[in-house]
């Protein structure tokens, strides 16, 4: 019988890491509260948020310094020896900004995508997330459940979507994350941007909603777009992202045409270069340059004046 997406029962966080001995002592299936050196202590692989050094961190590195840890981490075994953090990566940065050695850590076995739904759900339930948090987040989460429901049916296997009996593994990321199906899939569409693209979002400079278009471009298309955009420094709207990503599917997305898409609507910049020697003429032969360069200014100051322009 195939899996359905129904049969799977979703812990809260709690539930996944509740039971068990809780007092040091080994136990097959049980899990351990112990203090652990922190260089013990592993990143999730592929971990998606990012550990900043910012007024947040540095509160709880005061709050640590006064309180200690009142929540510990939980990590699993590593093969390679020392524990892989599952929850506690900030923790972790802040005990060691406060000069601290070990770090309280509940120890358990765990499958991988019980570790990532884990881990993820942790970590979403921090404010003020960044766009490429969100985005490879939900994609880690929507991947380790479709793994735990099985393999859809070979004629519906869509990104986003599956054939279950049961509901579609996109319908229980959005229901956890509260967002829509829609926008979980516009999320994760941000992860095939390349990581400067990526970060253009963070920035915001390159605002959600084109970035979203901009991510069906081929990575040589990105590069080339991401290298055009500085030079001109601008970036395109909803409405160019949309023609940029017709262009790029029917293969004429060259470089010129992400340049005229760009500056389309938009008066061509104007450089004006007058040689010194040429200046020279019309000025003292002891006038500097910045001397010059304020009489230049001041007529043309009176001239923009004179003809009343804005």
């Amino acid at each position: 019988m195939k899996s359905s997406a129904k049969n799977i029962k979703l812990h809260s966080f709690d539930d996944l890491f509740a039971g068990g001995d809780s007092g040091g002592q080994e136990g097959q299936g049980g899990e351990q509260i112990r203090e652990i050196a922190l260089e013990e202590l592993f990143p999730f692989h592929d971990h998606p948020f990012k550990v900043l050094d910012d007024e947040s961190m540095n509160e709880m590195a005061e709050s640590i310094r006064a309180h200690g840890v009142l929540v510990p981490g939980i990590a699993r075994p590593r093969k390679e020896g020392g524990y892989e953090l599952i929850a506690g990566h900030r923790r972790k940065r802040a005990l060691e900004l406060a000069g601290m050695a070990t770090m309280p850590v509940i120890i358990r076995e765990t499958e991988d995508d019980d570790a990532v739904l884990a881990m993820v759900d942790s970590n979403l339930q921090r404010e003020n997330l960044l766009p490429s948090e969100k985005a490879w987040a939900y994609r880690m989460k929507l991947e380790a459940l479709r793994r735990k429901a099985g393999r859809p049916a070979k004629d519906n296997s869509g990104q986003v979507g599956q054939n279950f009996k049961g509901k579609f593994s996109i319908e229980l990321v959005a229901e956890d994350v509260g967002e829509s199906c829609k926008q979980v899939q516009r999320y994760i569409r941000l992860t095939e941007l390349i990581p400067g693209m990526l970060q253009m979002v963070d920035d915001k400079k390159l605002p959600f909603n084109p970035a979203v278009e901009l991510s069906y471009l081929s990575k040589e298309e990105q590069e080339q777009l991401k290298e055009i955009m500085g030079q001109l420094g601008i970036g395109p709207s909803l409405d160019q992202a949309k023609r940029l990503k017709e262009y790029s599917r029917d293969g004429k997305l060259a470089p010129e045409v992400m340049d005229a898409v760009l500056t389309e609507g938009k008066p061509a910049a104007v450089n004006v270069t007058i040689k010194n020697v040429k200046l020279r003429e019309f000025f003292p032969a002891e006038y500097t340059q910045e001397q010059m360069e304020d009489v230049i200014f001041s007529l043309l100051g009176a001239w923009k004046q004179e003809h009343d322009i804005a």
